[in-house]
C-alpha cells in the first residue's frame, strides 16, 4: 500500500515534527519560550475573568484552572492543527506513496514534545503553590499517554473530515468551544448535582473525565479511580483502531483527493 515500512514512517513522522517545532520557534522573537507563554496567557486571561472579575470562591482557582486549561490546549491545538494536515501536505502526498495518518499523526508528536515542557511548568506552579509531591504524581504518565492517544484519533477523524470537506474546519473550531465550556475547565465536575447526569457526562467527553482525572492526581494527591481512566483509555484505543483502519481502506483515495483539491 506504500513504500515506507513502518519503522521508516515514524522515524519520517519524528523528522517532520522536530522540523516544524524549529521552523515555529524561529518565526517568533521569543522562539521555544511560546510553548510555555503562550498557556500561561490563557491561564491569566481566564483567571482574570472567572477569578477576579465574577469571583469563583475556590481558594485553589489558579491551579485548578491551570490544570484543566494546559491540558485542554494541548488536546485543544493538536487537533485544530491536524485537521489541515492532509491538505497542508499536499506536495508531500503528491511526490511519495507514504502512510497518510503520518501527516496528522506528526503534528500531534509536535504537540506532544511542547506538552513536556507546559506538564515541567505545571509541575513548578503545583509546588510553588504549596503542594507536595506524592507518588501519586507519577500517574502524569500513563494519564498524558492516554491522552495522546485520544489527541491522535481526534486528530486523524479531523484531518480526514477536512479531507472530505473543508467545511469541515468551521466545525472543529466551533467543537472546540464546545468541549472548551463542557469539559469542566473553569468549573467543578462534581458540581453537577445529578449523579447520572455527571457520569453520562464524563463517558462522553473522555476530555472531561481526563482533566477530572488530572486534578485528582495532581491536586488531592491521589490514585485516580481505576474504572475512570480505563474507560477513556479503551475509548481512546478504539477511536485510533478505527481511525487507523479507516486511513487504511482510504489510502489512494486521500491522495487522489487531496492533490486533486
Amino acid at each position: 500500500m506504500n513504500n515506507l515500512s513502518i519503522p521508516q514512517s515514524l522515524t519520517l513522522m519524528n523528522v517532520m515534527a522536530t522540523l516544524s517545532l524549529k521552523a515555529d520557534a524561529q518565526r517568533y522573537f521569543f522562539g521555544y519560550l511560546w510553548w510555555i507563554l503562550e498557556p500561561l496567557l490563557w491561564v491569566g486571561v481566564f483567571y482574570l475573568v472567572f477569578e477576579v472579575l465574577l469571583g469563583t470562591g475556590r481558594a485553589d482557582f489558579l491551579v485548578f484552572l491551570a490544570v484543566g486549561k494546559l491540558t485542554f490546549i494541548w488536546f485543544s491545538k493538536s487537533v485544530s492543527q491536524s485537521a489541515n494536515s492532509l491538505l497542508g501536505s499536499r506536495g508531500l502526498i503528491g511526490k511519495m506513496d507514504a502512510p497518510k495518518w503520518l501527516f496528522p499523526l506528526a503534528v500531534c508528536h509536535e504537540g506532544l514534545y511542547k506538552q513536556v515542557a507546559v506538564f515541567a511548568l505545571l509541575i513548578v506552579m503545583l509546588l510553588y503553590e504549596g503542594y507536595a509531591p506524592s507518588a501519586a504524581w507519577l500517574w502524569l504518565v500513563p494519564l498524558a499517554i492516554t491522552q495522546y492517544l485520544l489527541i491522535v484519533g481526534c486528530g486523524m477523524l479531523a484531518a480526514l473530515l477536512v479531507c472530505m470537506r473543508q467545511d469541515f474546519q468551521l466545525l472543529v473550531q466551533l467543537g472546540m468551544v464546545f468541549l472548551l465550556f463542557m469539559s469542566g475547565i473553569f468549573w467543578d465536575i462534581d458540581s453537577i448535582g445529578n449523579a447520572a447526569l455527571r457520569e453520562n457526562l464524563l463517558l462522553v467527553n473522555p476530555l472531561a473525565s481526563l482533566i477530572d482525572l488530572y486534578r485528582t492526581v495532581l491536586m488531592d494527591g491521589s490514585a485516580p479511580l481505576l474504572t475512570q481512566w480505563l474507560t477513556v483509555l479503551v475509548e481512546s484505543v478504539v477511536i485510533l483502531a478505527v481511525l487507523v483502519w479507516a486511513y487504511r481502506a482510504l489510502h489512494y483515495w486521500i491522495a487522489r483527493r487531496v492533490v486533486t483539491q
